[in-house]
Protein backbone atom coordinates (compact mmCIF):
# COMPACT_ATOMS: atom_id res chain seq x y z
CA UNK A 1 0.00 0.00 0.00
CA UNK A 2 0.95 3.67 -0.41
CA UNK A 3 0.68 6.53 2.05
CA UNK A 4 0.79 10.29 1.47
CA UNK A 5 2.38 12.68 3.94
CA UNK A 6 1.46 16.35 3.51
CA UNK A 7 3.85 18.87 5.09
CA UNK A 8 2.01 22.19 4.99
CA UNK A 9 4.91 24.56 5.49
CA UNK A 10 5.16 28.34 5.57
CA UNK A 11 6.62 28.81 2.10
CA UNK A 12 5.48 25.61 0.37
CA UNK A 13 3.59 22.36 0.75
CA UNK A 14 5.78 19.28 0.48
CA UNK A 15 4.07 16.00 -0.37
CA UNK A 16 5.69 12.61 0.05
CA UNK A 17 4.60 9.18 -1.19
CA UNK A 18 5.73 6.30 1.02
CA UNK A 19 5.28 2.56 0.55
CA UNK A 20 4.38 0.15 3.34
CA UNK A 21 8.06 -0.63 3.93
CA UNK A 22 8.91 3.01 4.54
CA UNK A 23 10.51 3.59 1.16
CA UNK A 24 10.02 7.02 -0.36
CA UNK A 25 8.53 6.69 -3.84
CA UNK A 26 8.28 10.36 -4.79
CA UNK A 27 8.42 13.88 -3.33
CA UNK A 28 6.68 16.96 -4.71
CA UNK A 29 6.87 20.55 -3.51
CA UNK A 30 4.63 23.45 -4.46
CA UNK A 31 5.06 27.04 -3.30
CA UNK A 32 2.49 29.67 -2.35
CA UNK A 33 2.82 33.31 -1.31
CA UNK A 34 3.10 34.80 2.16
CA UNK A 35 1.93 38.35 2.84
CA UNK A 36 3.34 40.94 5.24
CA UNK A 37 0.70 43.70 5.28
CA UNK A 38 2.44 45.50 8.14
CA UNK A 39 5.80 45.17 9.90
CA UNK A 40 5.63 42.07 12.10
CA UNK A 41 2.44 40.77 10.47
CA UNK A 42 2.38 37.50 8.53
CA UNK A 43 -0.60 36.07 6.62
CA UNK A 44 -1.54 33.48 4.01
CA UNK A 45 -4.67 32.52 2.13
CA UNK A 46 -5.91 29.02 3.10
CA UNK A 47 -7.34 28.63 -0.38
CA UNK A 48 -3.75 28.77 -1.70
CA UNK A 49 -2.77 25.91 0.60
CA UNK A 50 -5.63 23.74 -0.59
CA UNK A 51 -5.17 24.51 -4.28
CA UNK A 52 -1.47 23.63 -4.18
CA UNK A 53 -2.10 20.54 -2.03
CA UNK A 54 -4.60 19.18 -4.56
CA UNK A 55 -2.26 19.96 -7.45
CA UNK A 56 0.58 18.36 -5.50
CA UNK A 57 -1.34 15.14 -4.81
CA UNK A 58 -2.17 14.87 -8.51
CA UNK A 59 1.50 15.26 -9.42
CA UNK A 60 2.61 12.91 -6.64
CA UNK A 61 0.31 10.09 -7.73
CA UNK A 62 0.60 10.62 -11.50
CA UNK A 63 2.86 7.61 -12.04
CA UNK A 64 1.72 5.19 -9.31
CA UNK A 65 -1.11 2.68 -9.02
CA UNK A 66 -3.66 5.00 -7.44
CA UNK A 67 -5.69 2.09 -6.12
CA UNK A 68 -2.81 1.41 -3.71
CA UNK A 69 -3.12 4.79 -1.97
CA UNK A 70 -4.63 3.93 1.43
CA UNK A 71 -4.13 6.98 3.62
CA UNK A 72 -3.27 10.67 3.79
CA UNK A 73 -1.95 12.43 6.86
CA UNK A 74 -0.25 15.67 7.74
CA UNK A 75 2.43 17.68 9.40
CA UNK A 76 1.62 21.36 9.38
CA UNK A 77 2.75 24.81 10.43
CA UNK A 78 1.30 25.31 13.89
CA UNK A 79 -0.68 28.06 15.67
CA UNK A 80 -2.15 29.73 12.57
CA UNK A 81 -5.72 30.99 12.87
CA UNK A 82 -8.13 29.87 10.15
CA UNK A 83 -11.76 30.95 10.60
CA UNK A 84 -14.76 29.87 8.52
CA UNK A 85 -18.32 31.20 8.35
CA UNK A 86 -21.61 29.28 8.16
CA UNK A 87 -21.08 28.71 4.43
CA UNK A 88 -17.64 27.18 5.06
CA UNK A 89 -16.00 30.20 3.46
CA UNK A 90 -12.70 31.55 4.80
CA UNK A 91 -13.51 34.82 6.58
CA UNK A 92 -10.08 36.46 6.46
CA UNK A 93 -6.48 35.50 5.61
CA UNK A 94 -4.93 33.11 8.11
CA UNK A 95 -2.77 34.80 10.75
CA UNK A 96 0.42 32.75 10.91
CA UNK A 97 2.66 31.36 13.63
CA UNK A 98 5.32 34.01 13.03
CA UNK A 99 2.91 36.97 13.18
CA UNK A 100 3.67 39.40 16.00
CA UNK A 101 0.60 41.64 16.01
CA UNK A 102 -0.92 40.19 19.18
CA UNK A 103 1.46 41.71 21.74
CA UNK A 104 -1.40 43.60 23.47
CA UNK A 105 -3.51 40.44 23.68
CA UNK A 106 -0.53 38.49 25.02
CA UNK A 107 0.08 41.15 27.62
CA UNK A 108 -3.57 40.88 28.66
CA UNK A 109 -3.46 37.10 28.88
CA UNK A 110 -0.11 36.88 30.66
CA UNK A 111 -0.46 39.84 33.01
CA UNK A 112 -4.20 40.36 33.55
CA UNK A 113 -5.49 36.80 33.36
CA UNK A 114 -2.07 35.76 34.69
CA UNK A 115 0.61 33.28 33.66
CA UNK A 116 -0.18 31.00 36.61
CA UNK A 117 -3.79 30.61 35.49
CA UNK A 118 -2.81 30.10 31.86
CA UNK A 119 -0.36 27.41 32.89
CA UNK A 120 -3.01 25.80 35.08
CA UNK A 121 -5.56 25.81 32.24
CA UNK A 122 -3.29 24.89 29.31
CA UNK A 123 0.23 24.02 30.66
CA UNK A 124 1.59 27.02 28.73
CA UNK A 125 1.70 30.81 28.76
CA UNK A 126 0.80 33.19 25.95
CA UNK A 127 3.15 33.86 23.05
CA UNK A 128 2.32 36.17 20.15
CA UNK A 129 2.37 33.23 17.75
CA UNK A 130 -0.22 31.19 19.63
CA UNK A 131 -3.81 30.95 18.44
CA UNK A 132 -5.76 32.23 21.46
CA UNK A 133 -4.28 35.75 21.32
CA UNK A 134 -5.03 35.78 17.57
CA UNK A 135 -8.68 35.02 18.35
CA UNK A 136 -8.70 37.92 20.82
CA UNK A 137 -7.04 40.18 18.23
CA UNK A 138 -9.81 39.46 15.73
CA UNK A 139 -12.39 40.04 18.48
CA UNK A 140 -10.80 43.38 19.41
CA UNK A 141 -9.89 44.66 15.94
CA UNK A 142 -12.28 42.97 13.50
CA UNK A 143 -15.52 42.46 15.46
CA UNK A 144 -17.52 42.01 12.25
CA UNK A 145 -15.31 39.05 11.32
CA UNK A 146 -15.38 37.64 14.86
CA UNK A 147 -19.18 37.63 14.75
CA UNK A 148 -19.13 35.48 11.60
CA UNK A 149 -17.01 32.67 13.05
CA UNK A 150 -18.59 29.25 12.77
CA UNK A 151 -15.43 27.12 12.80
CA UNK A 152 -11.96 27.73 14.20
CA UNK A 153 -9.16 25.71 12.59
CA UNK A 154 -5.43 25.25 12.38
CA UNK A 155 -3.72 25.29 8.96
CA UNK A 156 -3.31 21.55 8.33
CA UNK A 157 -6.78 20.90 9.76
CA UNK A 158 -8.28 23.13 7.06
CA UNK A 159 -6.78 20.75 4.48
CA UNK A 160 -8.08 17.71 6.39
CA UNK A 161 -11.52 19.34 6.52
CA UNK A 162 -11.54 20.08 2.80
CA UNK A 163 -10.55 16.49 2.04
CA UNK A 164 -12.83 14.71 4.51
CA UNK A 165 -15.58 17.12 5.52
CA UNK A 166 -14.70 16.48 9.19
CA UNK A 167 -13.93 19.44 11.48
CA UNK A 168 -10.96 17.86 13.27
CA UNK A 169 -7.66 18.50 14.96
CA UNK A 170 -5.03 16.44 16.72
CA UNK A 171 -3.69 16.73 20.25
CA UNK A 172 -0.20 17.94 19.28
CA UNK A 173 -1.36 20.82 17.09
CA UNK A 174 -4.18 21.73 19.47
CA UNK A 175 -1.59 22.01 22.25
CA UNK A 176 -0.18 25.13 20.60
CA UNK A 177 -3.45 27.06 20.56
CA UNK A 178 -3.53 28.06 24.26
CA UNK A 179 -7.12 26.83 24.16
CA UNK A 180 -6.31 23.20 24.98
CA UNK A 181 -5.90 21.48 28.34
CA UNK A 182 -2.73 19.58 27.43
CA UNK A 183 -2.61 17.36 30.50
CA UNK A 184 -6.18 16.11 30.07
CA UNK A 185 -6.27 16.39 26.25
CA UNK A 186 -9.52 18.37 25.98
CA UNK A 187 -10.58 21.94 25.24
CA UNK A 188 -10.12 24.28 28.19
CA UNK A 189 -13.54 25.69 29.11
CA UNK A 190 -11.84 28.52 31.00
CA UNK A 191 -9.79 29.60 27.98
CA UNK A 192 -12.75 29.38 25.62
CA UNK A 193 -14.69 31.64 27.99
CA UNK A 194 -11.79 34.11 28.20
CA UNK A 195 -11.69 34.32 24.39
CA UNK A 196 -15.47 34.52 24.02
CA UNK A 197 -15.81 31.40 21.90
CA UNK A 198 -17.91 28.25 22.20
CA UNK A 199 -16.78 24.65 22.16
CA UNK A 200 -19.11 24.07 19.20
CA UNK A 201 -16.78 26.32 17.16
CA UNK A 202 -13.81 24.10 18.00
CA UNK A 203 -12.77 20.94 16.19
CA UNK A 204 -13.24 17.36 17.33
CA UNK A 205 -10.00 16.14 18.93
CA UNK A 206 -8.10 13.05 17.77
CA UNK A 207 -4.79 11.40 18.53
CA UNK A 208 -2.39 12.03 15.66
CA UNK A 209 -2.53 8.43 14.41
CA UNK A 210 -6.33 8.19 14.42
CA UNK A 211 -8.55 8.21 11.33
CA UNK A 212 -10.87 11.22 11.18
CA UNK A 213 -12.77 10.17 8.05
CA UNK A 214 -12.33 9.23 4.41
CA UNK A 215 -11.88 11.13 1.18
CA UNK A 216 -15.03 12.98 0.07
CA UNK A 217 -16.56 11.66 -3.14
CA UNK A 218 -16.03 14.85 -5.16
CA UNK A 219 -12.41 15.18 -4.04
CA UNK A 220 -11.74 11.48 -4.67
CA UNK A 221 -13.12 11.84 -8.19
CA UNK A 222 -10.94 14.89 -8.86
CA UNK A 223 -7.83 13.10 -7.59
CA UNK A 224 -8.61 9.73 -9.14
CA UNK A 225 -8.40 8.09 -5.72
CA UNK A 226 -10.80 5.80 -3.84
CA UNK A 227 -13.36 7.15 -1.38
CA UNK A 228 -11.96 4.57 1.05
CA UNK A 229 -8.69 6.51 1.41
CA UNK A 230 -8.35 7.31 5.10
CA UNK A 231 -7.76 10.88 6.20
CA UNK A 232 -5.65 10.68 9.36
CA UNK A 233 -5.43 13.50 11.92
CA UNK A 234 -1.69 14.10 11.60
CA UNK A 235 0.35 16.42 13.81
CA UNK A 236 1.85 19.85 14.19
CA UNK A 237 4.98 20.15 12.09
CA UNK A 238 7.40 19.66 14.96
CA UNK A 239 5.61 16.61 16.35
CA UNK A 240 5.33 15.16 12.83
CA UNK A 241 9.04 15.82 12.26
CA UNK A 242 9.75 14.06 15.55
CA UNK A 243 7.84 11.02 14.31
CA UNK A 244 9.73 11.19 11.01
CA UNK A 245 13.05 11.25 12.87
CA UNK A 246 12.09 8.57 15.39
CA UNK A 247 11.93 11.02 18.30
CA UNK A 248 9.22 9.16 20.16
CA UNK A 249 9.02 7.35 23.48
CA UNK A 250 10.89 8.65 26.51
CA UNK A 251 13.86 11.02 26.61
CA UNK A 252 14.67 11.35 22.91
CA UNK A 253 15.63 14.63 21.23
CA UNK A 254 15.29 16.20 17.78
CA UNK A 255 16.52 19.53 16.49
CA UNK A 256 14.79 21.04 13.49
CA UNK A 257 16.50 23.69 11.37
CA UNK A 258 13.54 24.79 9.28
CA UNK A 259 12.09 28.25 8.74
CA UNK A 260 11.73 28.20 12.51
CA UNK A 261 14.04 26.23 14.77
CA UNK A 262 13.06 23.80 17.48
CA UNK A 263 14.49 21.52 20.06
CA UNK A 264 12.03 18.74 20.79
CA UNK A 265 12.26 16.32 23.74
CA UNK A 266 9.82 13.40 23.91
CA UNK A 267 8.51 12.16 27.25
CA UNK A 268 6.15 9.50 28.54
CA UNK A 269 5.12 11.85 31.34
CA UNK A 270 3.39 15.23 31.34
CA UNK A 271 5.64 17.97 32.71
CA UNK A 272 5.99 21.78 32.77
CA UNK A 273 9.07 23.87 33.53
CA UNK A 274 8.72 26.47 36.28
CA UNK A 275 8.87 29.54 34.04
CA UNK A 276 7.05 28.06 31.03
CA UNK A 277 10.12 28.85 28.93
CA UNK A 278 9.54 25.61 27.02
CA UNK A 279 6.22 24.54 25.56
CA UNK A 280 4.57 21.55 27.20
CA UNK A 281 2.57 19.81 24.47
CA UNK A 282 0.93 16.48 23.72
CA UNK A 283 2.96 14.34 21.31
CA UNK A 284 1.94 12.49 18.16
CA UNK A 285 2.90 9.16 19.74
CA UNK A 286 0.12 9.44 22.33
CA UNK A 287 2.33 10.82 25.11
CA UNK A 288 3.90 14.29 25.67
CA UNK A 289 6.88 16.46 24.80
CA UNK A 290 8.74 19.61 25.76
CA UNK A 291 9.73 22.00 23.00
CA UNK A 292 11.73 25.17 22.64
CA UNK A 293 10.90 27.11 19.50
CA UNK A 294 12.78 30.01 17.94
CA UNK A 295 10.96 31.94 15.24
CA UNK A 296 13.84 32.39 12.78
CA UNK A 297 16.34 29.60 12.13
CA UNK A 298 17.14 28.54 8.56
CA UNK A 299 15.19 31.64 7.53
CA UNK A 300 18.03 33.71 9.06
CA UNK A 301 20.50 32.11 6.68
CA UNK A 302 18.07 32.52 3.76
CA UNK A 303 17.64 36.21 4.60
CA UNK A 304 21.39 36.71 4.85
CA UNK A 305 22.21 34.82 1.67
CA UNK A 306 19.33 35.88 -0.55
CA UNK A 307 18.49 39.39 0.56
CA UNK A 308 21.70 40.78 2.00
CA UNK A 309 24.68 39.33 0.15
CA UNK A 310 22.63 38.24 -2.87
CA UNK A 311 23.67 34.71 -3.66
CA UNK A 312 22.09 31.28 -3.88
CA UNK A 313 25.45 29.51 -3.55
CA UNK A 314 24.89 28.47 0.05
CA UNK A 315 27.47 25.67 0.09
CA UNK A 316 30.10 27.85 -1.59
CA UNK A 317 29.73 30.56 1.05
CA UNK A 318 30.17 28.02 3.82
CA UNK A 319 33.40 26.65 2.30
CA UNK A 320 35.14 29.86 3.40
CA UNK A 321 34.30 29.23 7.07
CA UNK A 322 37.24 27.37 8.58
CA UNK A 323 37.97 28.81 12.04
CA UNK A 324 35.17 27.38 14.16
CA UNK A 325 34.94 28.62 17.72
CA UNK A 326 37.11 31.66 16.97
CA UNK A 327 34.73 34.13 15.35
CA UNK A 328 34.66 37.59 16.97
CA UNK A 329 31.25 38.45 15.47
CA UNK A 330 27.95 37.51 17.14
CA UNK A 331 24.46 37.51 15.68
CA UNK A 332 21.14 37.59 17.52
CA UNK A 333 18.71 35.67 15.25
CA UNK A 334 15.51 37.43 16.31
CA UNK A 335 14.35 38.65 12.90
CA UNK A 336 10.68 38.02 13.71
CA UNK A 337 10.85 38.60 17.46
CA UNK A 338 11.52 35.56 19.61
CA UNK A 339 9.58 32.86 21.38
CA UNK A 340 11.62 30.39 23.45
CA UNK A 341 12.97 31.15 25.91
CA UNK A 342 12.62 34.96 25.86
CA UNK A 343 8.98 35.38 24.78
CA UNK A 344 9.76 38.82 23.36
CA UNK A 345 7.92 39.95 20.21
CA UNK A 346 9.98 43.15 20.19
CA UNK A 347 13.33 41.34 19.97
CA UNK A 348 15.21 42.04 16.76
CA UNK A 349 18.16 40.61 14.89
CA UNK A 350 21.51 42.31 15.29
CA UNK A 351 25.22 41.83 14.68
CA UNK A 352 27.79 42.82 17.28
CA UNK A 353 31.57 42.61 17.39
CA UNK A 354 32.48 43.70 13.87
CA UNK A 355 35.87 45.34 13.27
CA UNK A 356 37.70 46.62 10.20
CA UNK A 357 38.99 43.13 9.50
CA UNK A 358 35.60 41.44 9.71
CA UNK A 359 34.99 39.41 6.55
CA UNK A 360 31.94 38.23 4.67
CA UNK A 361 32.70 34.72 5.91
CA UNK A 362 32.77 35.95 9.52
CA UNK A 363 29.28 37.41 9.12
CA UNK A 364 27.95 34.24 7.49
CA UNK A 365 29.50 32.17 10.26
CA UNK A 366 27.92 34.42 12.90
CA UNK A 367 24.46 33.84 11.42
CA UNK A 368 24.82 30.06 11.57
CA UNK A 369 26.32 30.16 15.06
CA UNK A 370 23.69 32.59 16.33
CA UNK A 371 20.90 30.14 15.47
CA UNK A 372 22.77 27.31 17.24
CA UNK A 373 23.44 29.45 20.31
CA UNK A 374 19.78 30.44 20.50
CA UNK A 375 18.71 26.80 20.32
CA UNK A 376 21.11 26.04 23.13
CA UNK A 377 19.27 28.60 25.27
CA UNK A 378 16.27 26.25 25.22
CA UNK A 379 18.43 23.18 25.79
CA UNK A 380 19.76 24.81 28.95
CA UNK A 381 16.19 25.16 30.27
CA UNK A 382 15.64 21.43 29.73
CA UNK A 383 18.95 20.67 31.47
CA UNK A 384 17.86 22.81 34.41
CA UNK A 385 14.92 20.41 34.86
CA UNK A 386 17.34 17.54 35.30
CA UNK A 387 16.74 16.19 31.79
CA UNK A 388 19.90 14.55 30.52
CA UNK A 389 20.29 14.63 26.76
CA UNK A 390 23.41 13.16 25.18
CA UNK A 391 22.41 12.94 21.54
CA UNK A 392 19.86 14.36 19.12
CA UNK A 393 18.43 13.67 15.69
CA UNK A 394 18.36 16.56 13.23
CA UNK A 395 16.08 17.55 10.35
CA UNK A 396 14.95 20.54 8.30
CA UNK A 397 16.56 22.36 5.39
CA UNK A 398 19.48 23.54 7.53
CA UNK A 399 20.30 19.93 8.42
CA UNK A 400 21.62 19.46 4.88
CA UNK A 401 24.63 21.61 5.80
CA UNK A 402 27.58 19.56 7.19
CA UNK A 403 29.02 22.74 8.69
CA UNK A 404 25.83 23.65 10.55
CA UNK A 405 25.53 20.13 11.94
CA UNK A 406 29.11 20.35 13.20
CA UNK A 407 28.32 23.67 14.88
CA UNK A 408 25.21 22.21 16.52
CA UNK A 409 27.15 19.20 17.84
CA UNK A 410 29.88 21.33 19.42
CA UNK A 411 27.83 24.31 20.61
CA UNK A 412 25.37 22.00 22.34
CA UNK A 413 27.87 19.26 23.17
CA UNK A 414 25.56 16.61 21.75
CA UNK A 415 26.08 13.71 19.39
CA UNK A 416 24.04 14.58 16.28
CA UNK A 417 22.51 11.55 14.58
CA UNK A 418 21.81 11.92 10.88
CA UNK A 419 19.01 9.73 9.56
CA UNK A 420 18.49 8.20 6.13
CA UNK A 421 15.50 10.41 5.39
CA UNK A 422 15.62 14.06 6.42
CA UNK A 423 12.11 14.71 5.16
CA UNK A 424 10.79 15.31 8.69
CA UNK A 425 7.10 16.33 8.81
CA UNK A 426 6.11 14.83 5.45
CA UNK A 427 7.67 11.48 6.32
CA UNK A 428 6.15 11.62 9.78
CA UNK A 429 2.73 12.30 8.26
CA UNK A 430 3.06 9.30 5.96
CA UNK A 431 4.10 7.15 8.92
CA UNK A 432 1.01 8.27 10.88
CA UNK A 433 -1.17 7.32 7.91
CA UNK A 434 0.47 3.89 7.84
CA UNK A 435 -0.14 3.39 11.59
CA UNK A 436 -3.81 4.31 11.14
CA UNK A 437 -4.09 1.68 8.42
CA UNK A 438 -2.63 -1.05 10.62
CA UNK A 439 0.77 -1.36 8.94
CA UNK A 440 2.40 -0.87 12.36
CA UNK A 441 1.21 -1.57 15.89
CA UNK A 442 2.02 1.93 17.14
CA UNK A 443 3.92 5.09 16.29
CA UNK A 444 6.89 3.82 18.31
CA UNK A 445 6.80 0.55 16.36
CA UNK A 446 6.80 2.44 13.06
CA UNK A 447 9.71 4.61 14.16
CA UNK A 448 11.74 1.60 15.33
CA UNK A 449 11.27 -0.16 12.00
CA UNK A 450 11.53 2.74 9.56
CA UNK A 451 13.94 5.35 10.94
CA UNK A 452 17.59 4.49 10.32
CA UNK A 453 20.62 6.44 11.61
CA UNK A 454 23.28 6.58 8.86
CA UNK A 455 25.84 8.93 10.40
CA UNK A 456 26.70 10.63 13.68
CA UNK A 457 28.46 13.98 14.06
CA UNK A 458 30.49 13.80 17.26
CA UNK A 459 31.49 16.86 19.30
CA UNK A 460 35.20 17.30 19.93
CA UNK A 461 36.45 18.41 23.38
CA UNK A 462 38.64 21.23 22.05
CA UNK A 463 35.86 22.77 19.95
CA UNK A 464 33.27 22.25 22.70
CA UNK A 465 35.50 24.25 25.05
CA UNK A 466 35.93 27.08 22.53
CA UNK A 467 32.19 27.28 21.90
CA UNK A 468 31.41 27.09 25.61
CA UNK A 469 33.40 30.29 26.11
CA UNK A 470 31.64 31.96 23.19
CA UNK A 471 28.18 30.83 24.34
CA UNK A 472 28.75 32.38 27.76
CA UNK A 473 29.36 35.69 25.96
CA UNK A 474 26.44 35.22 23.55
CA UNK A 475 23.91 34.76 26.33
CA UNK A 476 24.87 38.14 27.83
CA UNK A 477 24.01 40.06 24.64
CA UNK A 478 20.21 39.80 24.70
CA UNK A 479 19.85 41.00 28.33
CA UNK A 480 22.21 43.89 27.53
CA UNK A 481 20.17 45.17 24.56
CA UNK A 482 16.66 44.05 25.58
CA UNK A 483 15.58 47.49 26.77
CA UNK A 484 16.37 48.99 23.35
CA UNK A 485 14.10 46.67 21.38
CA UNK A 486 10.72 48.25 22.26
CA UNK A 487 12.06 51.63 21.15
CA UNK A 488 13.41 50.19 17.91
CA UNK A 489 10.28 48.11 17.24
Amino acid sequence: MLYIGVDLGTSAVKLLLMNEKGGIEKIVSREYPIYFPQAGWSQQNPEDWYRETIAGIKELTSECDKSQVAGISFGGQMHGLVILDKEDQVIRPAILWNDGRTYKECDYLNNVIGKDKLSEYTANISFTGFTAPKVLWVKNNEPENFAKIEKIMLPKDYIAYMLSGVHCTDVSDASGMLLFDVKNKCWSKEMLDICGIKESQMAKIFESYETVGTLKADVAAELGLSTSVKIVAGAGDNAAAAVGTGTVGDGNCNISLGTSGTIFISSKKFGVDENNALHAFAHADGAYHLMGCMLSAASCNKWWMDDIIGTDAYAEEQKNITKLGENHVYFLPYLMGERSPHNDPNARGCFIGMTMDTSRADMTQAVLEGVAFALRDSLEVARSLGIKIERTKICGGGAKSPLWKKMIANIMNLKVDVIASEEGPAYGGAMLAAVANGEFASVEDAAAKLVKVIDTVEPTPELVAKYEERYQKFKKIYPAVKALFPEIA
